[in-house]
């Protein structure tokens, strides 16, 4: 059996610097996640991941530290008051942020991330930040996952220490979520005015999305010209609408992933896949997390005895799909990266 002479040719174009078009990525998508040509695009997907970060895959851990209901809504996370899993609000110590962040550290994460739910105070994630910044090691990489911010926040993030933020326009926003996606691009915008590196993803991907989501969700992320792209599926909720939907195959988002890698090329350093699965990694996923505390996919507050995966962890995955491991700050938000 050969391999699709179009397919072939467009992951060729890809592999050789050149940016494929939306109709091309369209077509990748297209193809069943298992199939040769499948195969053939996560291999390259993984091809351009080893290149863009010269063989070496990152750990990076975030820190949930806060749990309660959100207005915003979202369905596909657990923090939603609708969704009526966390019934009362409840914040961390910055005391116990900053050990769980030191911990972090001293399990070997190449960044540490602070993440709020999307109605917390943000005057109050600065202060918390500000109290954990100067806990850290100099040299390690700071990075804020919060909801939307005007230039003036960005700034704010910037002056308490973050090199950089977490930040998608989901997958149904406006949708499924009570946020217009046009704040979500304004805050990417304020974010790299203000000099902060923005990392996002494909996400969360469910079988409820329509290929044509898919490609324009991709189409945005690459537009962000962020420092990692990648794919992530949205995780059933138990009791929601959403969780009726089923979810995406291991299998499936591998194929997504290596799309999303082609598409974004290797200008973007970074390549994720969430949760952490060795299909991913195999191909081309060269980025993981790492969680503690609470977590939007997750009913437990303290995900590290649930659904959230270790330092450790994430380290074993990545080696057990022949990646080398970055030992150090990362590289992907490095300034010289872009």
């Amino acid at each position: 059996m050969e391999l699709d002479t179009n397919i072939k040719e467009i992951v060729d174009r890809a592999l050789n610097g050149k940016e494929i078009t939306v109709p091309e990525i369209k077509e990748l998508f297209t193809v069943p996640a298992v199939s040769e040509e499948s195969y053939f695009i996560q291999y390259a997907s993984r091809k351009m991941s080893e290149v863009t970060l010269e063989g070496k895959a990152e750990v990076h851990a975030q820190v949930g530290i806060n749990v309660g209901p959100c207005p915003k809504n979202c369905q596909f996370c657990s923090f939603a008051a609708t969704n009526r899993v966390f019934k009362h609000f409840k914040v961390l110590t910055p005391e116990e942020i900053i050990k769980r962040c030191q911990r972090f550290e001293q399990d070997g994460a190449n960044a540490i991330y602070l993440m709020a739910t999307a109605n917390f105070k943000f005057e109050e994630f600065i202060n918390i930040a500000k109290q954990v910044k100067p806990a850290l090691k100099p040299e390690t990489v700071f990075i804020a996952n919060v909801g939307d911010f005007d230039e003036a926040g960005a700034l704010a993030l910037k002056e308490a220490g973050f090199t950089g933020v977490y930040h998608a326009i989901r997958l149904g926003e406006g949708t499924v979520t009570d946020i217009d996606p046009k704040e979500r691009l304004k805050t990417v915008r304020a974010a790299k005015k203000a000099g902060l590196l923005v990392g996002t993803c494909v996400e969360p991907v469910g079988p409820e999305h329509a290929l044509e989501e898919l490609v324009e969700k991709t189409r945005l992320a690459r537009e962000m010209a962020p420092v990692f792209g990648g794919a992530a599926r949205r995780i059933s909720i138990p009791g929601t609408e959403l969780a009726k939907k089923g979810m995406v195959s291991e299998a499936g988002m591998a194929h997504i992933l290596a799309v999303v890698r082609l598409a974004m090329g290797y200008r973007v350093p970074g390549n994720c896949t969430h949760e952490p699965n060795g299909i991913g990694a195999m191909a081309g996923a060269s980025l993981l997390w790492a969680e503690n505390g609470s977590n939007p996919r997750d009913t437990d507050e303290k995900t590290e005895t649930n659904r959230g995966y270790s330092v450790k962890k994430c380290r074993e995955i990545l080696s057990e799909a022949g990646w080398d491991i970055l030992d150090g700050p990362s590289q992907i938000f490095k300034p010289q990266c872009r």
